[in-house]
């Protein structure tokens, strides 16, 4: 299986929980709007915790990696903040945690395809944690 495109479909197809529960209140209301808030902010912290995860596997061959895994821990303590706060600055502190990410990761040495996935899917994210905290 070409690693590349596996990447590709998996990271598209996990836009898909960010985009019909951040529209779902706003465009067919099948989710309570509280029920899907919830959902939207859990999916958030747990995909911004797997970012933290990426970051720290990524710095583990690297012989002097203390920053890079502070970093990475601190972006998944955001996703579990983000949990605690249960309002609308929540989703502020994940939109916050994902451009937090993409910004580490841009100043990383990363492959073109990746670079450009991770820019697709964080606006993805961004955007739904936006959505999120004005509903």
């Amino acid at each position: 299986m070409n690693t590349v495109r596996t990447a590709q479909v998996l990271g598209y197809a996990g836009l898909i929980p960010f985009v019909v529960l951040a529209l779902d209140p706003l465009v067919t209301n099948y989710f309570s709007a509280p029920l899907a808030r919830l959902w939207l902010l859990a999916y958030g912290a747990v995909i911004l915790s797997f970012l933290g995860g990426i970051m720290w596997g990524r710095c583990l061959t690297e012989p002097e990696a203390g920053v890079s895994m502070i970093v990475s821990i601190l972006i998944s303590l955001a996703g579990w903040g983000a949990v605690m706060l249960l309002g609308p600055e929540a989703f502020w502190l994940l939109a916050g945690g994902f451009v937090a990410a993409l910004a580490w990761d841009m100043a990383a040495d990363l492959p073109p395809w990746f670079r450009q996935l991770r820019i697709h899917l964080s606006i993805g994210a961004i955007l739904a944690m936006v959505v999120g905290a004005l509903t």
